[in-house]
């Protein structure tokens, strides 16, 4: 190969990886964490290299390994956080979605048998895009937003299907300084895109007028205020 060709093709897969931007707030993402990972400087989300991205199907696969069973006592309690809040804040009266809901929709599964009303989403296993024309009260996401492609997109339009004072209950686990992120089990799955830390919710929450209801480690609540920004 002419290595004046090759000069230019390593040249322009460099300036692409240096000008990848950030999938959440569109900043130029030049600082590299590993080979696989870039940090945000503007929304502070850890995000992964575009070339890594899995296909849909490879995706399907990964996610149809899981073993999520509804009725495993160990899988209602991991998702409480998300259930009780809703059996705190919210009445049969209320409708909610569970999106991203997956092979073993525990959350709404637990919440139907009080009589809450809750539908499913997901894009492989409950397929059901006309619910994504309603409105609700408040929208369950559970080990979902860390898998999102296009971050600012999916979480305009979860705020869009909120009515006025609707919840978005998140469920994703937080980066932080004394994670080692290496051999966090967390970046070594694949289909982990975009991975959060506080800040990066706090900078969600300003940048589209929601409140901070509950924030920790793995748990978010964020409310849709109906105050003008």
């Amino acid at each position: 190969m002419n290595i004046v060709y090759l000069i230019v093709i390593l040249t322009t897969f460099n300036f692409a990886r240096y000008h990848m931007k950030c999938t959440l707030c569109n900043s130029i993402l030049s600082n590299e964490i590993d080979k696989n990972y870039y940090n945000c400087d503007t929304c502070n989300a850890i995000v992964m290299s575009e070339e890594l991205y899995l296909t849909a199907e490879q995706e399907k696969e990964i996610y149809k390994a899981h073993v999520n069973d509804v009725n495993d006592i160990r899988y209602q309690k991991f998702t409480a956080p998300i259930t009780n809040f809703v059996l705190e804040n919210f009445t049969t009266k209320h409708k909610g979605l569970d999106f991203g809901s997956g092979t073993g929709p525990v959350i709404s599964s637990e919440l139907k048998k009080k009589d809450f009303n809750i539908v499913q989403y997901d894009p492989f296993f409950a397929p059901h895009p006309e619910l994504l024309n309603n409105k609700y009260d408040y929208i369950a996401s559970c080990e979902v937003f860390e898998h999102f492609y296009n971050p600012k997109v999916e979480i305009e339009r979860l705020i869009a299907l909120l009515n006025d004072n609707g919840c978005l209950l998140i469920m994703t686990i937080l980066y932080h300084k004394d994670i080692d992120f290496k051999n966090w089990s967390y970046r070594k799955d694949p289909t982990h895109v975009f991975i959060y830390r506080k800040e990066t919710i706090e900078y969600i929450a300003q940048k589209y007028n929601l409140e901070i209801e509950a924030i920790t480690d793995r748990f978010i609540a964020l409310r849709k205020s109906t105050k003008t920004i």
